[in-house]
C-alpha cells in the first residue's frame, strides 16, 4: 500500500453509499466510471449486493451504460462496426433519458433498463427491471466525459449523486482485454488488434476524467484503495 492510501472494503463502500443516500429526495444515483477492462461491473455488482444485503432487501440495482451500444447492424450500416466502443457508437442521448426518468420516477413505478450479452454482442432491451430499488448504481466507460456536447456524455455528469472512477494499470488493462477479446471469438492476433487500435485510445480518453471524480479506487486485493 502507497503512503497516503486507504484501503475499504465493499461493505465499507456501500456504507458510504448509503449514508449518502439517506433522506434523499427520489432515487440516488452513483456513478462508476473508468476505462475499459478495469472492473467496473463487478465492483458496481459487489457494491449492489453489499448494500441489499445490509438492508435485507432489494434497495440497490445496477444499470449498465453498455445496454446503450448501437446494434451491431446499425454500427455496419454507418461503417462504424470496427470502432464499436468509441463515445459515438452508443446512444448516449438514449442513455442520459432514461437515467432522466429513473431518477424522476417514484420507487414502484416499473423502469426497464438495457443490459449488455457479451455471448451475442448485441444490447438486450429491459435486461433488468428498477421497481422498488431507492439506489441506481451505474457504471461505464464515458459516464465523466466532458465532450462539449458533441456525442452528448457531458449531460450524463449532472445527473449522478455520486461519482467514483475506478483505476487500473495499463498493462492489466490490456491483458484483461486481449483476454475479453479471445472469449468473443477473435484471435490472438485480431484482438491484439482491437485493443492497441481502440481500445486503449479509448482508456486514454476515459483516464483523462479522473479527477472530476468523488473517490478514485484501485482495486487492492479483496479491497479497494483510495488513491
Amino acid at each position: 500500500m502507497t503512503r497516503g492510501s486507504v484501503e475499504i472494503s465493499l461493505a465499507e463502500l456501500a456504507a458510504r453509499v448509503r449514508k449518502r443516500a439517506a433522506g434523499h429526495t427520489g432515487r440516488f444515483v452513483l456513478g462508476i466510471a473508468g476505462p475499459p477492462g478495469a472492473g467496473k461491473s463487478t465492483l458496481a455488482r459487489g457494491v449492489r449486493d453489499e448494500l441489499n444485503l445490509a438492508a435485507g432487501t432489494g434497495i440497490a440495482e445496477v444499470a449498465p451504460m453498455d445496454g446503450f451500444h448501437l446494434t451491431n447492424a446499425q454500427l455496419r450500416a454507418a461503417g462504424n462496426l470496427v470502432r464499436k466502443g468509441e463515445p459515438d457508437t452508443f446512444d448516449a442521448g438514449g442513455y442520459v433519458e432514461l437515467l432522466r426518468t429513473l431518477r424522476a420516477s417514484a420507487p414502484g413505478v416499473e423502469v426497464p433498463w438495457p443490459t449488455y450479452d457479451r455471448e451475442i454482442h448485441e444490447p438486450v432491451p429491459g435486461g433488468v427491471v428498477f421497481d422498488r430499488q431507492t439506489i441506481v448504481v451505474t457504471e461505464g466507460n464515458y459516464l465523466l466525459l466532458d465532450d462539449g456536447d458533441t456525442t452528448g456524455w457531458s449531460a450524463v455528469r449532472p445527473l449522478l449523486d455520486e461519482t467514483w472512477y475506478l483505476d487500473v494499470p495499463r498493462p492489466i488493462i490490456e491483458q484483461r482485454l486481449i483476454r475479453r477479446h479471445m472469449r468473443g471469438g477473435r484471435t490472438m492476433e485480431a484482438a491484439r488488434t482491437k485493443v492497441a487500435q481502440s481500445d486503449l485510445p479509448n482508456a486514454g480518453l476515459v483516464e483523462r476524467t479522473r479527477t472530476t471524480a468523488d473517490l478514485v479506487l484501485r482495486k487492492s486485493g479483496r479491497h479497494y484503495r483510495i488513491c
